[in-house]
């Protein structure tokens, strides 16, 4: 479980990626943590929203309560792993759940197997809003044959390349975001340019080996499983292309195995040990709280395209007694208008692609990764994500693959862990 728990804490660290749910029942049990009533006492309708991470929706709340007086949120707020183990709890025991439940993108697939236990967003118009969201973010939440829509999303994290300018310098490259997007169109271009940069700085080409698995695993149209859950690695190339790119770079030492947050990793980022880092938009806060001086991070987009890595859904779970206005509610907090709010204020990205054309997103800029249009360069990338289907036991799975890595880098053999990783994978789907 320690590559789960590494990507788990990755959202914990997010600039707010994540929020939680929220109901009306008297009895809901939320994770402990924050809670805040926003609203008039009066007011006809409580609804309870959970929200896990830093999202500053109660701004936006207090907005949406004075334009509608009838309603009133109790905001609580949580640790995202315990807010998702008590949603699953409640909707199992079939009490205790709430009225609006933020789910991490990670998760969705855990909840999408109860389908009784939340409400179906087509029956209270979300085709209507359809189109506002990015395609590949939507069918997230869908159910298989498309008939259910089990959440609206909220934010994503469109990945793209971090890199170091001075170490691209001192390796004799140009290091502008253009110049680099230029130098490295392609996977092969990234091993070149990282055989370069080695030779002539020592530094390595990334710091993680799993991200480099992580950003090529993202780009694929087929991943561990089709829509019927069944798997389908030996069918497509796809996942073994990846695994083996990964694994030729790692034996090479031109990647490092740096477990991602660990000391070891972050000090990486201030000591110009590693050239690029692979990784989604709200790993910006994380570079910044780690290597405060400006202008030696730069932010580009990565070969062949993007991948995602977080988000979240607002769900209705079917306890509630307010479907109507609990769906209300989180059409009006996803809508474009208030998914830039989000963005200005809190760093969400915006699922909504309309906000990508709007001035204000377009003009953002960021003097810390050198003055650079940074919105526009997440905007790109979040518009070159592939759909493609994970299935409920993506993470297990995936886990087992990451394994395999570390026991590359101890010195094993890669055909050797593939064969072992999928024997391993088998076990685990049997026993599901």
């Amino acid at each position: 479980m320690k590559k789960f728990f590494k990507l788990t804490t990755a959202a914990a660290l997010s600039l707010g990626l994540l929020a939680a749910c929220g109901g009306g029942q008297d009895d809901a049990a939320p994770a402990e943590g924050d809670s805040e009533q926003i609203g008039s006492e009066d007011a006809e309708v409580e609804l309870v929203f959970w929200e896990f991470g830093n999202t500053g929706y109660d701004v936006l709340i207090e907005q949406y309560v004075q334009d509608n007086p009838h309603v009133s949120i109790n905001l609580q707020n949580s640790d995202m792993n315990d807010l998702h183990d008590n949603l699953f709890t409640s909707i199992s025991a079939g009490s205790g759940a709430p009225d609006i439940a933020m789910v991490e993108t990670g998760s969705i697939e855990r909840f999408k197997t109860a389908t009784d236990a939340f409400e179906n967003l087509y029956d209270y118009g979300a085709g209507d809003v359809e189109g506002d969201f990015l395609e590949w973010v939507w069918r997230d939440a869908q159910s298989a044959d498309g008939s259910i829509q089990f959440g609206l999303p909220t934010d994503i994290g469109p990945t793209v390349m971090f890199y170091r300018t001075d170490v691209f310098e001192e390796a004799g490259f140009e290091s502008s975001p253009e110049a680099v997007s230029e130098l490295i169109q392609t996977w092969d271009d990234y091993r070149e340019v990282a055989e370069q940069i080695h030779e002539n700085t020592g530094a390595l080409m990334t710091d993680a080996a799993e991200l480099v698995f992580n950003s090529r695993r993202d780009q694929a149209t087929q991943q561990y499983f089709n829509a019927d859950n069944e798997l389908i690695v030996d069918e497509h190339d796809q996942i073994k292309n990846a695994f083996t790119y990964t694994a030729e770079l790692l034996q090479d030492g031109l990647v490092g195995d740096i477990p991602l947050w660990t000391p070891e990793w972050f000090s990486g980022m201030g000591d110009a040990s590693y050239a690029t880092m692979l990784a989604p938009a709200w790993m910006q806060g994380v570079i910044k709280d780690n290597e405060p001086e400006q202008g030696v991070w730069s932010i580009t987009t990565m070969p062949e395209g993007a991948g995602n890595w977080g988000g979240s859904f607002l769900t209705v779970p079917s306890e509630t007694e307010h479907a109507e206005e609990a769906y209300k509610f989180i059409e009006w907090l996803t809508a474009p208008e208030q998914q830039l709010e989000a963005f200005l204020g809190y760093g969400l990205f915006p699922s909504a692609p309309s906000v990508y054309e709007r001035t204000d997103f377009k003009d953002y800029t960021d003097e810390y990764f050198g003055g650079i249009a940074t919105a526009q360069v997440f905007g790109e990338a979040a518009t070159q994500v592939e759909p493609v289907y994970k299935g409920r036991n993506f993470y297990p799975v995936d886990d087992e693959f990451k394994e395999a890595l570390d026991n590359l880098a101890a010195g094993s053999d890669v055909e050797t862990e593939w064969e072992q990783a999928l024997e391993r994978v088998s076990r685990i789907l049997e026993r599901q």
